[in-house]
């Protein structure tokens, strides 16, 4: 039998329960303890689900002898966070983005890798079998060298969403917007099917919420890879309805395949496959329109998906092997997003850092974006 994982997760907010519920499911695994700034908010959420210790911070956290965290605490903490476990020997699974700025995520990782520990972050869709199937397609070399990406994410946040808490729609605490905290998770996609990125032109604006928030709501942009591909990336929270996300790729042998969300939430189709065989997909519009999806129903259609990663994220600190997602390879994202930031700030291309080099990016506490 295997000895029982000690582990604690840090923040008790909206996707912490999917954590406790992911790791509750695994066997030889025991969440000890959680931690939250808000004490009472920490002992809730233990108590609702017999987690023995509510604590109010990560070293009260760590004392507690966790040999592994989940954060899932606001974007712009998460340096210190996993900074702190890496310097106890603690292993981390970090929710996304990794951080808010390139240069933290790049300090978080050399943190990891020199207390010699495993950092790995949640971008739970890469475990869709309509995503897994078109990362085998390229593996196979069925579609050759991808050569043309699409990245649509046509998403619907109204007022309410951004007022039921004060931090969301700012750059302190959220660290940008529909690209930062939403459309993330499709990037991610589109580079792990593309490759390492290297350089961004765009535009990012508030158009339809600048009364509410101060990060964009809509960016568009052209992302051009190592290898010369090229892809266009367009993403916004200000559709009505709410019509999800799709992305297409298209290879150098000819072939197209693609994946749609509908609902937001959903499980992710394969709605254009012109390569043999082709994979079960059924009706993307299946569903029906739907203008405004709660966050919390999101979040619970996406258990599923966060058991595997979770999963998968023990098996790595059991058998020291890296995780599905490195915390190394988590940057490739945030280096798009802070990269159309930095263009829609200039009006020029950006040139972006190799995730295995030093940034090269500001850290942009309010860029000024397109009115």
């Amino acid at each position: 039998m295997s000895p029982v994982l000690r582990v604690g997760i840090v923040g008790c907010g909206n996707i912490a329960d999917n954590h406790f519920q992911s790791l509750a499911a695994l066997p030889d695994v025991e969440v000890v303890g959680v931690a939250d700034v808000d004490g009472a908010r920490a002992r809730s959420f233990a108590e609702a689900r017999g987690i023995p210790a509510a604590v109010t911070s990560v070293a009260g956290l760590l004392e507690l002898a966790v040999q592994a965290i989940t954060v899932c605490t606001p974007h712009p903490t998460h340096e210190a966070v996993v900074i702190a476990a890496a310097r106890a020997g603690v292993h981390v699974l970090c929710e996304k983005p990794i951080a808010v700025d390139v240069a933290a995520a790049q300090r978080m990782v050399a943190a990891a890798e020199q207390h010699h520990v495993i950092l790995g972050t949640v971008f739970q869709r890469r475990y869709w079998p309509a995503a897994q199937n078109i990362r085998t397609a390229i593996d196979d070399g069925l579609l050759g060298t991808p050569m043309l990406g699409h990245c649509q994410v046509l998403l619907h946040r109204g007022a309410d969403y951004y007022r039921s808490a004060d931090w969301r729609g700012t750059w302190a605490a959220d660290g940008g917007g529909v690209l930062m905290t939403q459309a993330i998770h499709y990037i991610d996609l589109l580079q792990w099917f593309m490759g390492e990125p290297v350089e961004v032109s765009a535009k990012a604006g508030a158009f339809v919420l600048s009364d509410e928030i101060e990060v964009e709501d809509t960016a568009a942009a052209l992302i051009t890879f190592a290898s010369g591909a090229i892809a266009t990336l367009s993403a916004t929270v200000a559709a009505t309805p709410n019509l999800g996300a799709r992305i297409s790729i298209t290879g150098s042998r000819g072939g197209t395949v693609s994946l749609a969300e509908y609902p937001e939430g959903s499980e992710a189709v394969n709605d254009v496959w012109t390569l043999p065989p082709k994979p079960r997909a059924t009706s993307v519009f299946a569903s029906g329109l739907a203008a405004d999806i709660p966050v919390a129903d999101v979040n619970a259609a996406l258990l599923p998906l966060h058991r595997q990663q979770l999963a998968d994220f023990v098996d790595a600190v059991r058998t020291g092997r890296p995780p599905a997602v490195t915390g190394r390879r988590a940057m490739n994202s945030l280096l798009i997003v802070q990269g159309v930031y930095e263009s829609a700030r200039t009006g020029r291309p950006v040139r972006l850092p190799s995730a295995a080099a030093d940034a090269t990016f500001h850290h942009l506490a309010a860029p000024a974006l397109v009115a």
